[in-house]
């Protein structure tokens, strides 16, 4: 009994971290080297992403009866848990572009926005550019239009001002 009391706080940081996540990336680390994994670990620090290496079994309790409990299937061999609790894409970003890198290091799957995703389509997400980049590519296109129909705006008024200004020269000379 003392042994599950000592596991039980493993298991709810697993849930905390799991909690409210974006996403959730799943790895197997076999053979990087300590410094690959340092690497690594600076790397998706950097970018605001926990991750920690867990037994299997402490993930499988934590996920048991909520929305990440897909990513149990994925719970075979060494794993790491990588989450990102503010940018969808980032874990899938960060990780796909160190495996390119680092072949040892091999994605298994994870859960995106709430939905599973395996390997191919955590490769698929690691392609969509991040949400700062999508909201200004959002605002240039809605800007682009105002600022071309500002510019016709000027042109006429410049036009029609060139043209109204002989007119009221010519208009108190006739009074």
């Amino acid at each position: 009994m003392a042994k599950i009391e000592e596991k039980k706080p493993i298991v709810a940081e697993i849930s905390s971290v799991l909690d409210g996540a974006q996403s959730a990336v799943i790895v197997d680390h076999r053979g990087l080297t300590v410094a690959e994994d340092t690497e690594l670990r600076k790397t998706l620090r950097d970018a605001g992403i926990q991750y920690k290496v867990y037994k299997n079994t402490f993930i499988r309790f934590a996920i048991n009866g909520t929305a990440n409990e897909p990513l149990g299937q994925l719970l075979e061999g060494p794993s790491a848990l990588a989450v990102s609790k503010d940018d969808a894409t980032a874990a899938s970003r960060e990780l796909v572009n160190f495996a390119k890198k680092h072949a040892k290091l091999e994605i298994k799957g994870g859960m995106v926005d709430g939905s599973y995703c395996d390997a191919n389509a955590i490769k698929d997400v690691a392609n969509i550019p991040s949400k700062e980049i999508l909201l200004g590519r959002l605002l240039g296109s809605i800007q682009s239009p105002i600022a071309n129909f500002a510019r016709v705006l000027k042109q006429i008024a410049e036009k029609d001002g060139e043209g109204a200004a002989p007119a009221e020269e010519a208009a108190p000379a006739e009074a």
